[in-house]
């Protein structure tokens, strides 16, 4: 998971994320949830997509969140365990029985049901973590908005749109795409230093790792946040040094066959 942020306290007591550097997307993300309409939300993995939604969407509690959505069958189970969590009224009494009940139906009676709840509602649908989703998961997204006439928010781990996939037509309109980039490389330090004082980092080249992290991370913080804490590992430090090309070339690995 992504770390971009500290937390703080809320004045309900609630523990918020607080976001780094991000003060501006976060504006423009809740304007969008506020004004309920579909938006694509894409942007490298690790830029902090997810967290950005976590500092919001409890500010929306229509909004119906699905964080995994591999296929359209996972897709409906989650907004149906979505929609009990949040009280529905039309799905309780659509299943009595609970999110336990709804477990046992079929794919297609489940999809009927959310269906059903959502048509004409006032939710917002927020589909985390699409990479290159299918045809035939694009075509449940489309018939969440044309067919329910529900906003939905397309999250997708795309460094450009073009890698989006079939979801990308659903969003034809510049208005409807929403870019998360990396850092610059002066945020991109900042960050490293914040993140590398909080993780109790100390070594002799701490100035030259840190250097080499921002070239090597192109300012990703998913990447800054990881190979900190890959540095703190007695593997990559020899006599106070942190030995940054080994680490490196097995982060890169790593990442590889993930």
């Amino acid at each position: 998971m992504t770390i971009l942020a500290k937390t703080c306290r809320k004045d309900d007591g609630a523990v918020a994320p607080f976001v780094f550097a991000r003060q501006s997307e976060l504006e423009n993300l809740r304007s969008r949830l506020a004004e309920r309409r579909s938006f694509l939300l894409h942007g490298p993995a690790g830029v902090g997509k997810t967290l950005l939604l976590s500092a919001t969407l409890t500010e929306f509690p229509a909004t119906m969140y699905s964080r995994q959505n591999s296929t359209p069958q996972m897709l409906f189970r989650n907004l149906a365990e979505a929609l009990f969590a949040a009280g529905d009224p039309i799905l309780k009494k659509m299943c009595p029985g609970g999110q336990v009940a709804m477990e046992k139906k079929t794919a297609v009676a489940c999809k009927g049901l959310v269906r059903d709840a959502l048509c004409d509602s006032k939710y917002v649908v927020v589909l985390d973590h699409l990479a290159r989703p299918s045809q035939s998961l694009a075509s449940a997204v489309r018939e969440l908005k044309v067919n329910c006439s529900v906003p939905v928010v397309a999250v997708s781990r795309s460094d450009h749109m073009e890698d989006a996939g079939f979801v990308l037509p659903l969003f034809p309109e510049r208005r409807e795409k929403f870019p998360l980039a990396n850092f610059d490389d002066a945020t991109a330090l900042q960050f490293a230093k914040l993140v590398a004082e909080r993780e109790a980092l100390n070594a002799h080249n701490l100035g030259q790792f840190l250097d080499k992290l921002i070239e090597y991370s192109g300012g990703n913080p998913g990447a800054i946040v990881q190979m900190i804490r890959m540095a703190r590992s007695g593997k990559y430090m020899a006599e106070g040094q942190i030995k940054i090309a080994p680490l490196y070339i097995d982060y890169k690995m790593a990442a590889l066959s993930r």
